[in-house]
Order: C-alpha cells, then sequence, then structure tokens
C-alpha cells in the first residue's frame, strides 16, 4: 500500500508488507495459543501490526469475544486502511449486539471509532435489516474530521444505491452539512448502481458551498 493514501500513518512505522500477505499471516497467528499477548500489546509500533491484528480479529469465529477485542482494539486505529479493513464476518449473525455496538461507535469522539461504527451500519444494515431510522441516525453526525465525513457520504452513497427512495429524502431536505452532501452526490454520480435519471436528478441538488 502506497504511503501517499494512508497520510495519517508516519512513514517510518510501514515495513512494505502487501495485504495478502498479511492477511495470510494473520490466519497461521490466530491458531497460535499464545496469541493474547499479541492483541494485549496495544498500540502497536508499526502500521502492520495494526493491520494483522484487525485481519485476526476479522476471522474470530467467537462472537463475545470479537466485539469486545474490536472495542479494545478501535482507540488505536489511526487511519482508515485499518478501520475500513476490519470486519468480523461472525458480526453478520449478531446483529442485535452489533446495533449495540455500533451506537457506542458511532457516538465516539476517537475519528476510527465513529467511522467505524457508520461502517458497520453500512454495511450490515442496508439490506433486510435496513431501517429509515439509521439514516437518521447518520445524518445526525457532525464532525470536523474528513474521513468521518468520507464515511457519512460513503454510506449515503450506498444507501441510495440500495434504499434509493428511503434515502432520497435526506438530500432533497439536505439533512446533510454541504461538503458531506455534495460528497455524497459526487460518490452516487459514480456509481453504476445508481441510474441515469436518478444521476441526473441528484446533479441538480447540489448546494453551493
Amino acid at each position: 500500500m502506497q504511503i501517499t493514501i494512508i497520510p495519517t500513518v508516519n512513514a517510518d512505522s510501514i515495513i512494505g508488507v502487501r495485504t495478502p500477505a498479511l492477511r495470510s499471516l494473520a490466519k497461521e497467528l490466530s491458531k497460535r495459543e499464545d496469541i493474547d499477548k499479541f492483541l494485549n500489546s496495544l498500540p502497536h509500533k508499526y502500521f502492520e501490526e495494526n493491520q494483522l491484528h484487525a485481519f485476526i480479529l476479522s476471522g474470530m469465529k467467537d462472537a463475545k469475544r470479537a466485539f469486545e477485542l474490536v472495542d479494545k482494539f478501535l482507540p488505536y486505529v489511526d487511519n482508515w486502511a485499518t478501520c475500513d479493513q476490519m470486519s468480523p464476518k461472525v458480526f453478520k449473525k449478531n446483529k442485535e449486539l452489533l446495533l449495540e455496538y455500533t451506537d457506542k461507535w458511532t457516538g465516539s469522539d476517537h475519528p476510527y471509532v465513529k467511522r467505524f461504527g457508520i461502517g458497520m451500519l453500512m454495511e450490515h444494515f442496508l439490506d433486510e435489516d435496513f431501517k429509515t431510522s439509521y439514516l437518521t441516525k447518520v445524518s445526525k453526525i457532525r464532525s470536523d474530521e474528513y474521513y468521518v465525513n468520507m464515511m457519512i457520504a460513503w454510506y449515503f452513497a450506498t444507501a441510495l444505491a440500495k434504499q434509493y427512495d428511503a434515502t432520497l429524502p435526506y438530500i432533497e431536505k439536505q439533512k446533510l452539512d454541504i461538503w458531506t452532501h455534495n460528497k455524497t452526490i459526487q460518490k452516487s454520480v459514480e456509481s453504476y448502481r445508481i441510474t441515469p435519471e436518478q444521476k441526473e436528478y441528484l446533479k441538480s441538488l447540489k448546494r453551493k458551498a
């Protein structure tokens, strides 16, 4: 991964190990009986250690343990890559508990804890478990952090692709701040999941800064 696309990470902390190799190593390490020593040694020194940590948690099969360890690790996450590439598969089968944690995470002052919470709502609650109340929750989030606002825009662009009729009023009624509103429209216009007619209408809803 290029250093330039993760500017929040100190360049000296990046060794240069590629993601596929890290994922493979994570699978091996997760089988070790002493893996807790690594998971408890926070904060880590290197970017790749954070990536390993995220990949190990993503593969956990014990839901309770996965939730607890993700919650413990999140405050140490300092970049979008580690944040976005951490997605425990076991969360999918534990939606009620996930909702409780997303309430906590989206309410955090830590940008990547908040970003992760929004990301989990985007990944797990825009399909069969969708409710408009989740749109309302995310629309009320306000932040000065670029990576939080980008995730909000990504969330709403994805929501427009999956739940267009329910999501459109949040754009029409300008429920987001101007930057996030316009970024949502930009990302939607770039999406192949939005029809040409929808794109034209969304472009007409852009706001002036």
